[in-house]
């Protein structure tokens, strides 16, 4: 890999894991438009650690207290509000890993094209725009129930469709649920922990299988540029939605889904 190619896949993959906008959509188009062969599992694990880094970094103050809470709550001694927001990240993340494990053959192989990238940016960006413009509320993410826990997990699960935005549609999920728009993205970055470390684990796993040969200096580098940029993302984008809201990444997704119709239909 050269540098050009190594910077471009760290900054897509830092600032799109976070975004609403689909990082696998970004991911699988970089090649489509560039010259450049396959990035190889090694890089991906690299850019996955970058962004895990990213988050547990912003929020470890969150992490700790949640930890902390959550292990008093197994062992019996009272449940708070950081125990609760804990077991709900874990409540949320079984049916991405139930949906995942039973079809990933079908969507690693037949759910990649532009076509279906493009409705996956379209169709779920319009459901953003609307959820974001309609239903949001103001509670926070410490107010959740575990019945709103549930139902973001289940819509996480759709983001197994490339295009859909695993951000974009738990944020979607939990602004139509009451939660205000920065909640909705905290608790979606939360959410992000156990799916990276999970999906990271796996293509680890496969990665120690396969026993290629690898490039130290550029996993390196392809891991502090997604961090950086990963968590420079999550600062101004919960500034951003703050005061803006979430419409101008819905009109990003439009555009970005007419573009693939119109180039590849």
């Amino acid at each position: 890999m050269d540098w050009l190619q190594i910077v471009v896949l760290s900054l897509v993959q830092g600032l799109t894991e976070f975004l609403p906008v689909s990082s696998s959509a970004h991911l699988i188009l970089v090649p489509v438009f560039s010259d450049w062969s396959d990035q190889g599992l090694a890089f991906d694990v690299a850019l996955h650690l970058g962004s895990l880094m990213a988050v547990v970094l912003y929020f470890r103050h969150e992490l700790v207290t949640m930890t902390a809470s959550w292990g008093r709550s197994v062992a019996g001694r009272g449940t708070d509000d950081d125990a609760r927001l804990a077991w709900w990240v874990i409540l949320a993340t079984i049916p991405v890993c139930v949906v995942g494990l039973a079809f990933q053959d079908v969507i690693s192989e037949v759910m990649r094209s532009p076509l279906v990238l493009a409705g996956g940016l379209i169709v779920f960006g319009v459901v953003l725009g609307i959820a974001d413009w309609r239903h949001r509320g103001t509670r926070s993410e410490y107010r959740m129930s575990g019945r709103d826990a549930l139902w973001i997990g289940l819509a996480q699960a759709l983001a197994l469709i490339p295009g859909t935005s695993r951000s974009g549609i738990t944020m979607t999920a939990a602004l139509v649920l009451g939660l205000s728009r920065e909640a909705a993205a905290r608790f979606s970055f939360l959410l992000s922990i156990p799916v990276i470390v999970l999906a990271g684990g796996l293509e680890a796993l496969a990665l120690a299988q396969a026993s290629v040969p690898v490039a130290w200096g550029d996993l390196a580098a392809g891991t502090v540029l997604s961090g950086i940029s990963a968590y420079l993302c999550i600062h101004f984008f919960l500034v951003f939605i703050r005061r803006i809201g979430m419409q101008p990444f819905v009109v990003y997704r439009l555009l970005l889904g007419i573009a693939l119709i119109w180039l590849f239909g």
